[in-house]
């Protein structure tokens, strides 16, 4: 009995175990290329900025928390509020309000003026149209530009198109005829 058993599982093996084996290897071999793909991808992402970008970056920051405290007198041009008051006008605009308001929260208990934020709010959505969201920085450049000057106004899209190019030649113009122009409208009969 135990001999019989053991051929039956003899048989099955030989039957199943080559199919098997060249299943697997069929899969692993499809799952190789999306299993490299994805450590490349993973590699990618964890590979951050370079030294010099990181402090290029740091550099330009503290440029714009210089140019604020030039430009704007009061308590709006100290650095903690430049900060936290730009975050706060890029969290409503990114409509992320329960956020906006934690830090509207901070930015009141420093002693900045809310009034700013409102007003470089209001720029920034007369700007709307012109902020991209396929440029990373094009949103922060706007909110920097209506942070530094709130009266600012976008430019009419007459203004920054470039002018129609002119016609090559001036078209011949017809000459005078001697027909007397009618001194008097017909009037209308009554």
């Amino acid at each position: 009995m135990g001999r019989l058993v053991f051929g039956f599982q003899s048989v099955v093996m030989r039957r199943l175990a080559v199919p098997a084996f060249a299943v697997l290897l069929g899969a692993s071999a499809v799952l190789a290329p999306v299993g490299a793909a994805r450590a490349q991808e993973q590699k990618a992402a964890t590979s951050g900025p370079t030294p010099a970008e990181v402090a290029r970056e740091g550099q330009k920051r503290a440029d714009e928390f210089v140019e604020a405290t030039q430009a704007i007198n009061g308590p709006a041009g100290n650095p903690e509020c430049v900060w936290l008051g730009r975050r706060v006008v890029v969290l409503m605009w990114r409509d992320d309000l329960d956020t906006a308001f934690r830090h509207l929260d901070l930015y009141d208990r420093f002693g900045c003026p809310g009034g700013h934020v409102q007003a470089t709010f209001r720029c920034l959505v007369k700007f709307g149209p012109a902020i991209d969201p396929k440029i990373a920085d094009s949103l922060n450049r706007h909110v920097h530009a209506c942070w530094i000057n709130p009266n600012a106004t976008p430019q009419p899209a007459a203004l920054t198109q470039p002018p129609a190019p002119a016609p090559a030649a001036p078209a011949a113009q017809p000459a005078p005829t001697d027909a007397k122009p009618d001194a008097k409208p017909a009037e209308a009969p009554k």
